[in-house]
């Protein structure tokens, strides 16, 4: 894809993709920007869209909820101290996952393993 002229569409798709990238990445601070920006992939994400941009958001829909569920446990299990050390790990896989994303956003290639727990 990166050979191709995209399309008015697919140029405000990419932005919208981006906005998600950096929302995630906001919410390392602010917390509730993650909100948005899983519901805005969760609207932006459709079968007419070209499908390597699709990886992309469903990328960041599963970053999400894998986070969520992994900050849920890490909660959890802050009583026996190691729940912290859990919160560091999914502090640095959120950004490893945002960055990530936005190179091959920024590539217009297409998420290489949508389906990875990890990078």
């Amino acid at each position: 894809m990166t050979n191709e002229v995209l399309s008015s569409q697919g140029q405000q798709l990419v932005k919208t993709a981006k906005i998600v990238y950096f929302l995630y990445l906001a919410a390392l601070i602010f917390g509730v920007t993650s909100i948005i920006g899983v519901i805005m992939a969760y609207i932006y994400k459709k079968d007419s869209n070209p499908e390597w941009i699709n990886t992309h958001f469903r990328w960041q829909i599963r970053t999400f909820w894998i986070s969520f569920i992994g900050g849920f446990i890490s909660a959890l299990l802050c009583v026996i101290i190691i729940g912290y050390l859990l919160f560091i790990a999914l502090f640095i896989w959120w950004i490893i996952r945002c960055v990530k994303g936005l190179k091959w956003l920024n590539e217009h290639k297409e998420v290489e393993n949508v389906t990875t727990y990890f990078f």
